[in-house]
């Protein structure tokens, strides 16, 4: 008589059923683990940019304007990148009128890669910087159609969610970071903040994701309300700026959004 061998069925369904129960156990686990991670980078990048919307405001006195060009895209969004990176990404131009055609004030293009306008640039003042610097059509594409400033430049967050094709190959980008100026002399949360500074960027998004965005006006104002002032409706950082990331899921407004403000 030869005694028989090998795992009996029954005790193949209980490995199975354990190899199962381990795997729903570790793979939540592990997201977790990886998505706490990118929420670290994150919060990083945004200290990163502070530091060099710090240097800016050294050279100028101020920190980059933020608010909405009308009849353009041209937003907070871009504003911040222009200042850090530079219209073109080779340095910030102070003969900048900040319009998405890299304009002064009198209508002269003042971003080109001559060596005597290079020479008058500064920075980059964020380095590295530009692994993370998208155009809106690289971002958004045909969604954009003719828009003026669809080829400016934004700064995205550390969540690559989307392909984009780049010289030699494709990279992943995330969402473009919003960038809110606050105006100091203002003496109401609305008129410290404006809403609409990124209004352009907020609604290209969700027309390209299908996906209505919680962050209204409303939300807006609650977001960057600071609770612990109970005297007025005041918002975080009154006298300088705000700066959020859509987070993981890639969506402005909701609980995972990174920000250099609050909790």
């Amino acid at each position: 008589m030869h005694e028989k061998s090998g795992l009996t069925l029954v005790e193949i369904l209980t490995v199975i059923a354990i190899i199962a129960l381990l795997t729903g156990i570790l793979i939540p686990a592990v997201t977790a683990v990886k998505n706490a991670a990118k929420d670290v980078k994150q919060a990083g990048q945004l200290s990163t940019i502070e530091l060099a919307l710090t240097a800016f405001k050294n050279d100028y006195g101020d920190y980059p304007p933020s608010a909405w060009n009308s009849g353009s895209i041209y937003a907070g969004g871009q504003k911040l990148t222009e200042a850090l990176l530079g219209w073109d990404l080779l340095g910030f131009h102070p003969g900048s009128a900040w319009n998405w055609e890299g304009k002064d004030a009198a209508g002269t293009l003042v971003y080109n890669n001559s060596p005597a306008n290079l020479s008058e640039r500064k920075g980059p003042y964020l380095e590295s910087g530009t692994q993370y610097a998208f155009t809106l059509n690289d971002l958004f594409g045909s969604a954009l159609f003719t828009r003026n400033g669809a080829n400016t430049y934004v700064l995205c967050d550390v969540f690559g969610r989307t392909k984009v094709a780049v010289s030699g190959g494709t990279a992943k980008a995330g969402a473009p970071i919003l960038y809110y100026k606050a105006d100091p002399s203002g003496k109401t949360i609305n008129t410290i903040y404006d809403d609409e500074d990124n209004i352009t960027i907020i609604q290209v998004k969700e027309l390209v994701d299908g996906v209505t965005t919680p962050f209204d006006e409303n939300a807006f104002y609650d977001c960057i309300r600071d609770p612990k002032i109970k005297a007025a409706v005041w918002p975080y950082n009154p006298s300088s700026y705000i700066l959020i990331s859509a987070g993981a899921d890639g969506v402005y407004g909701t609980g995972d959004d990174i920000r250099n403000f609050g909790n």
